[in-house]
């Protein structure tokens, strides 16, 4: 609709010129007002309708682009994630997918439209005076190479803008999670001066693409006047001639000027949509990667028994477990201790497959664990570390924290954990909303919290990760109380630097650069390793 109201209201201009202005047709003056109201009326309302039309399109292409980034990133390796800034992958998925979608929902349907306007225009030119139509358009194609040299370097100005964006949100995301040590250690002037200093990076960024960008525009305006102007110096000598009537050579002027505001307007697009390019190179890095953890084909059922055999464990060039060996089965309780940086976390990684061995074998219910779903194992083990993960979320949330939400079920897992008598006190019960990070809450709460999260999960295997380090010695012991309850018919691993909370536990393993020095019970550990009677007495001393 919106091209042949660009056509109309250049063909009109004939019988304008021609009828009305020079052969006086009294007819004419009704006739041409009410066109050219049609005209512009289709014009409007064709905009108005393709706007909608190409917005749905790009907004929900958009909407699904978004979706699927996010789902790739959580599926990603574990190793990946940790490697990357927090703030470098929300970027992407908030700053890169916006730029895509102003592109897409915006920039593209008017590209398109510009274009097809173009053509249209073009043929209706080279049907009213095809010679006149070639000297006026052939300056066109000489305005693609600089247009061109622009481009590429506005897409590789637009990569750099967008990698510093990522610095900025990346320095935010970090300020604001430390923001207690900030405040604390009186350093936000500190920290205003490095955000500052990005800050402007990302400004002269900003500017120098503004520089190429906008030089589009003054190139495309030349262009457009000298093609007029040989449109007005060829034209009128046809005119004198007689060759063409004065009404057609306005209708071709216009249908020239027709052509030029599109072709322009498609210019300053196209340098503008290497701004949308830049960014879905860094949002298709993300969807082009491969894990390296292949996930299995069977389904686990529950965990009955887990063995570690030979397995050694390399982060890049450093041996974080080499030639650990151990099995359990449960209900058994195993302990992992000694000194920070022997291990005790890999262990647990590899147990949950955020990382694979790289050697040795795991296995599950005397299966390799590779064979199993990732889903399913980790469906059969519940974490309960020394950092508490809150959401901001109704309590009740945090608690089932899965698809399956049952009310009941919520409230048992507090009471197991003695936090449902702190949780009913509050303003909506269990469907008080958390703030971030659970600020309305203590950390002895918080703590409490992520235990009623493990018991709801009931899963085979309790891994416990500093769980109780946070807790003064009473609150310590009550949770212990309830480790050990819930401990009959599970397997519970913890990784522990006060030795007196895994006395009871069934094995100990005294681990120290990757490897496993000692085993044993508490008691035969104190009679036969002099490291752990160390440790023991180092960790009665800090307690």
């Amino acid at each position: 609709m919106t091209i042949f109201a660009n056509v109309a209201t250049a063909h009109i201009m004939q019988p304008m010129m021609d009828k009305l202005f020079i052969e006086k047709e009294q007819g004419m003056l009704e006739t041409i007002p009410l066109l050219m109201l049609g005209i512009y009326f289709i014009k409007a309302a064709g905009r108005y309708i393709q706007s909608i039309f190409t917005s749905y399109i790009g907004q929900h292409i958009v909407t699904q682009f978004r979706s699927a980034v996010l789902s790739k990133m959580l599926f990603l390796d574990m190793s990946f994630i940790s490697s990357a800034r927090s703030g470098e992958l929300i970027s992407r998925i908030v700053n890169d997918i916006a730029r895509i979608q102003y592109f897409v929902s915006l920039m593209l349907p008017e590209f398109i439209r510009e274009l097809f306007t173009v053509i249209a225009l073009i043929g209706y030119v080279l049907y009213l005076n095809a010679e006149l139509a070639f000297y006026s358009l052939i300056i066109l194609p000489i305005v693609i190479l600089p247009i061109a040299a622009l481009s590429r370097k506005l897409r590789k100005i637009s990569y750099g803008s967008q990698e510093k964006n990522a610095d900025l949100l990346s320095r935010l995301s970090e300020m604001f999670n430390n923001i207690e040590l900030i405040k604390s250690s009186a350093t936000e002037e500190f920290e205003l001066k490095k955000f500052a200093k990005e800050n402007w990076e990302l400004f002269k960024i900003n500017m120098k693409a503004v520089y190429f960008n906008e030089l589009s525009s003054p190139i495309l305006e030349i262009v457009g006047a000298v093609s007029l102007a040989v449109v007005i110096f060829l034209g009128a000598q046809d005119v004198y001639a007689n060759k063409m009537s004065v009404g057609e050579f306005m209708a071709f002027l216009t249908a020239i000027g027709l052509v030029f505001q599109p072709a322009r307007g498609l210019g300053i697009i196209y340098t503008k949509m290497q701004d949308a390019l830049a960014a879905s190179s860094r949002v298709f890095d993300i969807l082009d990667k491969e894990n390296e953890i292949v996930d299995g084909e069977e389904i686990l059922d529950k965990i009955e028994c887990i063995e570690y055999k030979d397995v050694v464990l390399d982060y890049g060039d450093k041996r974080a477990l080499n030639g650990v060996s151990f099995a359990v089965q449960k209900p058994y309780r195993l302990a992992l201790v000694g000194d920070s940086g022997g291990g005790k976390s890999s262990v647990i990684n590899l147990l949950l497959r955020l990382y694979d061995t790289s050697a040795g074998t795991i296995f599950i219910n005397k299966k390799d664990i590779k064979s199993y779903t990732i889903a399913s194992l980790r469906e059969h083990i519940a974490v309960v570390s020394q950092r508490v993960y809150i959401f901001n979320d109704s309590l009740a949330y945090n608690v089932a924290f899965s698809d399956t939400f049952d009310e009941d079920r919520v409230i048992a897992a507090l009471k197991k954990a003695n936090a449902y008598d702190f949780v009913k006190e509050m303003p909506e019960g269990i469907y008080t909303v958390m703030q971030e990070f659970g600020s309305n809450l203590s950390g002895g709460q918080r703590q409490r919290i992520a235990l009623a999260r493990s018991l709801y999960k009931d899963a085979s295997v309790l891994v416990l990760d500093e769980a109780t380090s946070a807790l003064d010695n009473e609150s310590e012991a009550e949770i212990l109380a309830i480790i050990e309850e819930e401990a009959k018919d599970k397997i519970v691993i913890a990784i522990a630097h006060r030795l007196q909370s895994v006395a009871s536990f069934d094995e100990l393993l005294l681990m120290r650069e990757g490897k496993i020095i000692a085993r044993g019970k508490h008691s035969e550990l104190l009679e036969d390793s002099k490291e752990y009677k160390l440790l023991y007495a180092k960790s009665k001393k800090e307690s």
